[in-house]
């Protein structure tokens, strides 16, 4: 059995605020394996990049977790690393930068607009690394090549805003990659993007993937994007995991009501006459988190006195997939009866 790259268990985060304690994520298991993509859905809101940022310690100094969350990190002939156990930045250097990197939705945030792009990967692989100014230039230019960038060694000497959106994202994936991380996490990449740009970025990361051999955490609101790039996925609903599995199974039969309202949503290019149907009202504020299953307020099957009671079970099928839904607990208990 292949060991993951990375283990997150039992994961709750909450932050602390003026008007008390906000609970973000909850109870968030998965695995992540080597070469593995996994996909992460929901709407915003929903946890997804408070569950990402986490991998690496990135998210704000409000933050508390809970003493049982685990994030554990596979490390070749020794003992896992337990992320949340580092303190220190010089601990998680390690992680951020070295075993994870993160390419973020907004490449613009990533560069500074002063400093070259050449230089700030320079500067990070001085940081990571023990190559020196040369061999680091060498690398970055290469990489940028790598990613598809024209004329890379005139682009090194550029800043971000001389770049089109397509090549700062590309830029962004390079300065990522160069560090050859073990898992990379791409939140929300393809969103400020055309849908052609969109489609060089999915067929850019699914070889990179393929050259690197390395495992792909992929976080976005669209199961569309999700079908064409992940082997696995993860559906997040109020900072819940509600149903995950393999691709083929959570597209083709989903069986959570939020995943089939998701999926109900996306345009459908085979029927223009078709209307619409996106999911009924609004995620509700996590300051305001409904009793019972998280999704009863908006779910159009919803048992009365146990959806908004009681917080449902995971459900377990075939190939390890998982659904926490009553519903579906219920159909599974008629069937084994009959």
């Amino acid at each position: 059995m292949t060991t993951p790259l990375i283990s997150v268990k039992d994961l709750t985060i909450r932050f602390r605020t003026d008007e008390g304690l906000i609970t973000a994520v909850e109870d968030v298991s998965f695995d992540i394996l080597p070469g593995q993509v996994m996909g992460l859905v929901g709407e915003s809101g929903s946890g997804k990049s408070v569950t990402a940022k986490a991998l690496m310690q990135l998210n704000a100094g409000n933050t508390r977790y809970d003493p049982a969350s685990k994030i554990l990190l596979d490390r070749p002939e020794r003992e896992p690393l337990d992320v949340l156990s580092l303190k220190r930045d010089r601990d998680l250097r390690v992680v951020r930068g070295g075993a994870i990197s993160m390419i973020f939705q907004e490449p613009m945030a990533s560069f500074a607009p002063a400093i070259t792009v050449g230089e700030q990967m320079v500067e990070q692989l001085l940081i990571h690394t023990a190559m020196s100014r040369v061999q680091a230039k060498a690398l970055s230019i290469e990489m940028l090549d790598r990613v598809g960038i024209p004329d890379a060694g005139r682009r090194f000497g550029q800043y971000a805003f001389e770049f089109s959106g397509g090549m700062r994202q590309r830029a962004m994936i390079a300065m990522a990659l160069s560090t050859k991380p073990r898992l990379l996490i791409a939140d929300e990449p393809t969103t400020a993007l055309d849908v052609t740009i969109q489609a060089q970025v999915i067929d850019l990361m699914k070889d990179l993937v393929s050259d690197f051999g390395m495992a792909i955490l992929f976080i976005t609101h669209d199961l569309g994007v999700i079908a064409q790039t992940a082997d696995k996925v993860a559906v997040m609903y109020l900072g819940r995991i509600v149903e995950k599995g393999t691709v083929r199974q959570v597209i083709k039969t989903p069986l959570h009501p939020y995943t089939q309202g998701l999926l109900n949503a996306l345009p459908k290019i085979n029927d223009l006459e078709a209307e619409l149907t996106p999911v009924p009202g609004d995620i509700p504020s996590p300051l305001d988190r409904p009793p019972g299953c998280v999704f009863n307020t908006r779910c159009p099957v919803a048992i009365a006195g146990v959806c908004t009671t009681q917080v449902p079970r995971y459900s377990e099928g075939e190939g390890g997939r998982k659904v926490a839904c009553h519903l579906v607990e219920r159909h599974q208990a008629e069937a084994v009866a009959t």
